[in-house]
């Protein structure tokens, strides 16, 4: 299991990358902050 540490303002579904690697190759687009990486706002 690999520990990662996130900061404040990080997505905590991409881990502030903003993608997801995929298993077969490639990546996709975190859908939870649309690829910025920050933490979405609840408002």
């Amino acid at each position: 299991m690999v520990k990662i540490k996130l900061g404040v303002n990080d997505c905590p579904y991409c881990a502030g990358k903003g993608y997801f690697q995929l298993l077969l190759g490639g990546s996709e687009t975190c859908e939870c902050c649309g690829g910025s990486g920050k933490k979405p706002n609840k408002e």
